[in-house]
């Protein structure tokens, strides 16, 4: 049995949600914990083969339930745990990881004044081991779940390269500490431009990215390394660029739900998103949801590939048990299980930081244009929307 609750990977590796549960980290998107029909959370692996409510199990026998299920993403939160995961605060060491096809495991994003930091971690420097085991031998998720293994307080090995030509592997042991995550960063790298990164989908980052994006004339919404979060969440930053409709359906135990935008958002604003490989779960669901609408341009490379639905149940002690339940879809019927979602955009050997400003350029002309005034641009091509213009 499992002696740690796996996280959502891609995420911040010991950053945020993570493990995807943080290993697909991702997270897929977690749902409120009351068996209420709340948006459940994003997983993979085939439903449950039975039908079991959190309240009924201790939780010794959820912890079984999850060693023994099969289930890729089912997981086993404290009741702090789960509060620190969608709250924003974690156990970790403050590093997030990211690894292209083949290719080394490497630090994306070091938290400042983290234990990595003190450690003199920096980005770009390759991850060799984690508690002796090589990195390139384990899932992203798994990385990023033994990066975030333990309590505040507790140590783990990490093994680190610099950066550059190969050198000498520094062996360092980091002790792991409460953290807060920065969710939402925005910046404006030229007039008009909003640039927002969103790490993960926790409480109230919709309503961070709808503020951050007030008053812009174009927007790259950058997602890389997002390994999802709460669905809700999700949901509710695809309704700051969207009318309502349709943002993505999932079966669970075959009867068919749908989750749709709030009606209201902006539809003009162009709108490029940044995806890659740590794209996961309910990043990817914001994502292909988006793609699908025809509401933004996608550009880097293609997402990590979770699609799964998981439904917490909350314990009698207040603790979270989450299960696999079904596998989402997009707008347009397509699952990213296992598959990604595919940039209309590809950064191949660029920057794609750079490639998103330019193709943002592309769609406001000469430069940002008023999308209140009569300059504002169609939205970009693609597939044609799902919602239709009459859509709720």
């Amino acid at each position: 049995m499992p002696t740690a609750p796996r996280v959502r990977q891609g995420m911040t590796l010991g950053l945020v949600f993570g493990a995807v549960l943080f290993a697909g980290a991702a997270s897929g998107a977690w749902g409120e914990p009351d068996g209420s029909s709340r948006a459940p959370s994003s997983s993979d692996a085939g439903p449950p083969a039975t039908d079991l409510t959190g309240a009924d199990l201790s939780p010794q026998q959820a912890r079984q339930l999850v060693g023994a299920s099969g289930d890729r993403w089912a997981a086993y939160l404290s009741p702090q745990q789960y509060a620190d995961l969608t709250g924003g605060r974690y156990a970790g060491v403050g590093l997030s990881v990211d690894r292209e096809a083949g290719g080394p495991t490497l630090v994306a994003e070091v938290l400042p004044g983290s234990p990595a930091a003190r450690a003199g971690i920096e980005a770009g420097q390759r991850l060799v081991t984690v508690d002796g085991t090589p990195a390139e031998q384990l899932p992203v998720t798994e990385v990023v779940s033994r990066l975030r293994g333990g309590p505040a307080g507790s140590a783990v090995a990490v093994g680190v390269e610099g950066g550059g030509e190969a050198g000498p592997v520094r062996q360092l042991t980091l002790t792991r500490a409460e953290l807060s995550t920065r969710e939402v960063e925005a910046d404006h790298p030229a007039p008009g431009v909003a640039r927002i990164a969103v790490h993960a989908f926790t409480e109230g980052v919709g309503d961070q990215v709808r503020a951050a994006a007030a008053g812009a004339r174009g927007v790259v919404l950058d997602l890389r390394g997002n390994s999802g979060g709460l669905v809700e969440e999700a949901v509710a930053t695809a309704s700051v660029f969207l009318d309502g409709g349709p943002v993505a359906s999932y079966q669970v135990r075959g009867e068919h739900r749908e989750l749709t935008a709030a009606p209201g958002g902006n539809t003009s604003v162009p709108l490029v998103v940044l995806v890659d490989g740590g794209t996961m779960s309910a990043a990817e669901l914001l994502a292909g949801a988006l793609q699908d609408r025809s509401r933004a341009v996608l550009v880097g490379s293609r997402t990590f590939g979770k699609g799964t639905v998981q439904q917490p149940s909350r314990l009698a002690d207040g603790s979270v048990l989450e299960l696999t339940v079904g596998r989402y879809q997009t707008p347009a019927g397509r699952s990213p299980d296992g598959t990604g979602v595919q940039p209309d955009v590809p950064a191949a050997g660029e920057d794609p930081g750079a490639l998103a400003l330019r193709v943002l350029d592309g769609l406001t002309g000469s430069g940002p244009t008023d999308p209140a005034g009569p300059g504002a641009p169609a939205r970009p091509a693609g597939p044609t929307d799902p919602a239709g213009p009459a859509a709720p």
